[in-house]
């Protein structure tokens, strides 16, 4: 009687990590970015018209969008609206988050990216606003209960963007509506180490700085003697080290892939990008 139990539970242990082995292998083969939302920037494909951007991102298995306004213009019409989301249901990819926007004090004005943002379903606004722009974005986060990612540009000409850091963002928005925080761009963060700007920027820790503010992330990786993105690993990002601190930050948004070189045809880059981020991913998943 021993001896047939003992057998039979082990068969029923044997039979359960079968089963869940099974289980985890399919999971994998359906999500291959351990649970994290990942797609990308279209202006990566810029040079492509927004059917051929979405090609590419389907053979790269990006299943989320952050739409550059050249391919999903502000302007589109409510029948031009229904095709970018035609088209996105053919390709399997989610229309998360678009810009980048230059909201104003106006409401009227910016009133115009949040109804936009409302007919596609978006979540995320990525954003360059005005430095008196918060208090209309108080309202109208509020109204529409979409977020406002402000984006880091790094060094513009001589001079570093108005918002190219997470301590220079924190303190514009921690007394606003919660729905008002960042989307940093590692790339633009690596940037600011230039010279004459020399302002070290650890991605990592710039992510932990903005902590539940974090709305979106453009992922780049960036080499500041060739002054060019290139393939994550080849400059200084450290992919794993980003991911852990979404994961402590408990972030749920979109990591929007975005690469600027080789604008004539970028996908074989960003395959290569993309091996990076699922290896990390594999290993530190979300919270």
């Amino acid at each position: 009687m021993s001896h047939s139990t003992t057998r039979r539970e082990f068969l029923a242990a044997s039979l359960g990590a079968l089963a869940a082995t099974s289980w985890a292998a399919r999971g994998a083969e359906a999500d291959p970015w351990g649970g994290w939302k990942v797609g990308a920037q279209s202006y990566t494909w810029r040079q492509f018209t927004f059917e051929q951007a979405l090609d590419r991102m389907k053979k790269c298995d990006l299943r989320y969008l952050e739409s550059f306004p050249a391919h999903v213009p502000l302007e589109s019409s409510g029948q031009q609206l229904e095709a970018v989301q035609r088209l996105c249901k053919e390709h399997n990819v989610v229309p998360y988050a678009s810009g980048v926007f230059p909201f104003v004090k106006d409401i009227d004005k910016s009133r115009v990216y949040f109804e936009f943002a409302r007919k596609q379903g978006l979540k995320v606004l990525t954003a360059d606003p005005a430095p008196d722009a918060f208090d209309t974005l108080d309202k109208l986060c509020e109204e529409y209960k979409v977020a406002v990612a402000i984006h880091p540009h790094g060094p513009i000409g001589n001079a570093l963007h108005k918002w190219y850091s997470a301590e220079i963002i924190l303190a514009a928005v921690k007394d606003h509506h919660p729905l008002i925080g960042s989307c940093l761009d590692t790339g633009h963060l690596i940037r600011s180490a230039q010279e004459p700007f020399g302002k070290k920027l650890d991605p990592a820790e710039q992510i932990r700085i903005m902590g539940s503010r974090n709305f979106g992330i453009h992922l780049k990786d960036h080499d500041n003697k060739k002054r060019e993105d290139v393939i994550y690993g080849q400059g200084v990002l450290d992919v794993p080290a980003v991911l852990q601190a979404l994961r402590e930050v408990k972030f749920d948004g979109m990591i929007s892939v975005e690469y600027e070189a080789k604008p004539e045809e970028p996908t074989a880059d960003v395959a290569e990008c993309l091996a990076v981020v699922k290896r990390a991913a594999s290993t530190i998943h979300p919270a």
